[in-house]
């Protein structure tokens, strides 16, 4: 069977770089791929230096458990730093946000991701690559979930960014 997945990309650590290395990593491994703009954002729950944040879609015939390995190998390949801090910063953060409409956990995995609802960072770039899909818990689509955000919570703003000649988005104040 094949599943819709989107997944949470975002770094704070050589930012540009890593971002790109994950979007290589991943399109050799599930292209074509759905990019959403990447956006800036301050950190969450740490002082840090600000963080770039897009989201990913793609079609896969992997398990939850399988693609999560799959992301976890990425980071570690990024030099992610394991067994710190919840919130600290990041070299790669890549997280499955949605997996079709399954819902609860599999796989150790929370779906779909309860950041969804509460991060901008996520929300908004979701809401822009899959704004018709409905989110299984709130029934609610992702646009609605974005048009009724209060979006004074946190920072957000797109920036300039180029992947493979490809703008993937503009600087937007």
């Amino acid at each position: 069977m094949i599943s819709r997945v989107y997944l949470s990309i975002g770094s704070n650590i050589k930012r540009y770089h890593h971002v790109e290395a994950g979007l290589n990593k991943l399109e050799g491994l599930f292209s074509p791929l759905i990019i959403s703009s990447v956006y800036e954002s301050e950190a969450v729950g740490f002082n840090g230096n600000p963080f770039l944040n897009l989201v990913v879609g793609f079609d896969t015939k992997l398990s939850v458990g399988a693609l999560l390995k799959i992301l976890k190998g990425i980071e570690d390949d990024n030099g992610r730093v394991r067994g710190g801090p919840k919130f600290a910063p990041r070299t790669l953060d890549v997280d499955i946000l949605t997996f079709d409409t399954q819902v609860g956990i599999i796989d150790k995995v929370q779906l779909p991701r309860d950041e969804i609802l509460t991060n901008a960072f996520v929300l908004w770039p979701l809401s822009e690559v899959a704004p018709l899909d409905v989110h299984p818990i709130a029934d609610k689509s992702y646009q609605t979930l974005w048009d009724e955000y209060d979006k004074k919570q946190q920072k957000l703003w797109a920036v300039d960014f180029q992947w493979k000649g490809r703008q993937i988005s503009t600087f937007q104040s």
